[in-house]
């Protein structure tokens, strides 16, 4: 019996997700069915089956409810699902957090929205009710209330150094209307002054730009490791390659370099949230 699906799992994934695809696929196994053949009896794809026992997808519970229907196994896989839902944050994006509640420094270029560590409530909320395909009410305050917990890295002691390298297109997105987009820059200017926190702004003017392949964070763990985390359209890679991390090192060095001194960034910032610029 063979199946065309590897089982090398990415580095990111989550240790559960990869117990649970592994318990599927040796239950598979026993029960002496391919992939197509579970599939058929769970009615649900084959690629969907794949994807779980690869890791690439979370096993969600209308899966979960008929796997155990087919092996005879009532709660072995729901009860883990349930617990799994409990976690605040998606599992793509579980490896970061935890990388990133632990980090002794920060270094984030971020080229769309200001990045969620320096989001007021009412911005992360109106980032998260602008997403599409639109969430629920129940998601986006789940959503929100993780962000929100994050922003315990601002004060947490000891301190984490914290460096970010912002677009200019980032601070006049008016999410949330005019009056909580200056509430957004005045907080930016509240952060700005702590001590272990540096805030820069890239003007879309800049002709030479370090940062065009896209946005990235930087992230030096407590024994001096470093990785680089890159996200985009709901998918997360942490990269632990020294090349890789030392590219993005160098890179964020120029990115800071090319943008605005930090007491210039805060000049600009309390510009647009007067209206002079």
């Amino acid at each position: 019996m063979t199946d065309h699906d590897s089982t090398e799992y990415d580095d990111n994934v989550p240790v559960s997700m990869r117990i649970l695809s592994t318990q599927v696929r040796a239950l598979r196994e026993e029960a002496e069915l391919t992939q197509r053949g579970l599939a058929d009896a769970a009615g649900f794809s084959e690629s969907q089956i794949g994807s779980v026992e690869q890791g690439r997808r979370p096993l969600k519970m209308d899966l979960a409810v008929q796997l155990e229907k087919v092996f005879k196994i009532p709660k072995v896989f729901s009860s883990v699902v349930e617990e799994q839902l409990k976690e605040p944050h998606p599992s793509w994006f579980q490896p970061f957090a935890q990388a990133e509640a632990e980090a002794v420094a920060l270094s984030v270029y971020g080229n769309m929205l200001i990045n969620g560590l320096l989001q007021t409530e009412e911005y992360a909320r109106a980032a998260y009710v602008a997403y599409r395909p639109a969430l629920d009410d129940e998601e986006i305050e789940r959503r929100l209330a993780a962000r929100l917990a994050r922003q315990n890295l601002l004060t947490r002691t000891p301190a984490a150094h914290l460096s970010f390298v912002l677009e200019e297109v980032t601070l006049r997105r008016p999410l949330g209307g005019h009056q909580a987009m200056c509430e957004q820059l005045q907080h930016l200017l509240d952060v700005s002054r702590m001590r272990h926190v540096e805030i820069q702004v890239m003007p879309t003017a800049r002709a030479n730009h370090a940062g065009l392949d896209g946005p990235f964070t930087l992230v030096e763990t407590k024994d001096q490791n470093m990785c680089v985390y890159h996200e985009v359209q709901g998918t997360g890679r942490l990269i632990t390659n020294r090349r890789v991390v030392s590219q993005h090192a160098r890179r964020y060095g120029i990115l800071q370099g090319q943008a605005l001194s930090p007491e210039e960034s805060a000049e600009f910032i309390e510009q647009l949230a007067t209206g002079e610029r």
